[in-house]
Formats: C-alpha cells, structure tokens, sequence
C-alpha cells in the first residue's frame, strides 16, 4: 500500500466517524426536542440542537418519519441493553429488577416511546426488539418468583408500563431522579410476594 492510499483510507475512516458522531448528535438532540415539543417539531429546530445544518439532519433522516422510527429504534434499544445489563447479574429477581429500573431512570432523557407519545411501531426490526425487551423482563420476573423475592403474579407488561412512567420526568417535580427512586422502592414493595393478587 502507498502511502498516498494509506491517507485517502484514513480520510474515508474520518469522515465516516464524523458523520456516525453527527448522526448520534442528531439523535440525542431530537430526542430532547421530541421530549420537549413533541413529535411534530421541526426538522429546522433539531438541526439547530444538534448544531448541525438541516441538510445534514436530511440526509441522515430524510423524513420526520424516518427520523421518529429511528428515535423509537433507539429507544427500545437502550431499554433492551439496560435489561440485558439486569439479567447478566447474578442478583436476587427483585434486585436484577431494580438495576433494570435504575437504568431506565438514567435513560429516561434519551427515550422517545409510544407510551411517551412517541410513533407507533410499524418497523419490523424495531418491533423485534421490543419482543426481546419482554423476553428479558419475563425471565427477570421469573427468577424473582423461583428465588421468592417476586409475586407469582406479576407480568412483564407490568414492568414496562412501569418503567416508561419513571423514564418520563415530570417537569415540575423537582429533583425527579431521587423522587422516581422513591417510587421505585414503593413499586418494588408491591412486587413482593403477597396473598393478596393483583387486580387485572
């Protein structure tokens, strides 16, 4: 290899750095602007967040649903890693539960979700990986209920519709993080096992 082909291949790695960091960058921004505006801000406004021109948001995304389905990809992406993370510990089910939740708090700026509001799901990668967010949790319920620390009862679409109302910080509260810790030791005290069941 020349030396003049060594710095074209290292300018083509830069550049396709350089545009994954700008994607990332978009990503994070419109994130917050959904978050914030919802999912009918403009395309100009993330731009503007991400410090980016609008045709660089275009030509990663190059519509406002394109770039939605990639916010909720990611999402349910961070949601599976953060389950994952819980069930390759080796902890009691009730405290591999409260590491999904911890994460899911910490994560919370960053989802965009249709428990949020955000679009529904219609992208079939997208939607697998939600099947697999509920395989992880179920399993994270079952360990608890073999080991004794879970209710036989309780079901992983009861952890997601949990988990998404910690992610959604409410704006008045002050100090959400500590008050959502809060409520999740009051969630985790009512997965405990109990006679009594839970109403469907």
């Amino acid at each position: 290899m020349t030396k003049a082909q060594s710095n074209e291949g290292a300018r083509r790695r830069e550049l396709r750095r350089d545009a994954a960091d700008n994607r990332d960058r978009v990503l994070a921004a419109a994130a917050a602007a959904v978050r914030r505006e919802g999912v009918a801000v403009p395309m100009a406004t993330v731009a503007a967040d991400a410090g980016v021109g609008v045709g660089t948001v275009y030509r990663h995304f190059p519509s406002r649903e394109a770039l939605l389905g990639a916010l909720t990809h990611r999402s349910f992406q961070l949601v599976l890693d953060a389950a994952g993370k819980a069930a390759e510990t080796d902890q009691s089910g009730i405290d591999a539960v409260r590491g999904f939740l911890d994460q899911t708090i910490e994560h919370g700026p960053d989802l965009v979700l249709p428990l949020h509001g955000g679009p529904l799901l219609t992208d079939q990668d997208t939607v697998a990986i939600q099947t697999e967010v509920r395989r992880k949790l179920g399993s994270l319920l079952r360990r608890g209920q073999d080991d004794g620390t879970i209710r036989r009862d309780a079901r992983s679409a009861d952890l997601v519709i949990f988990g998404a109302l910690m992610a959604q910080q409410l704006p008045h509260v002050p100090d959400w993080n500590r008050t959502a810790q809060r409520l999740v030791d009051i969630y985790l005290a009512g997965l405990a096992p109990t006679m009594q069941p839970l109403r469907n």
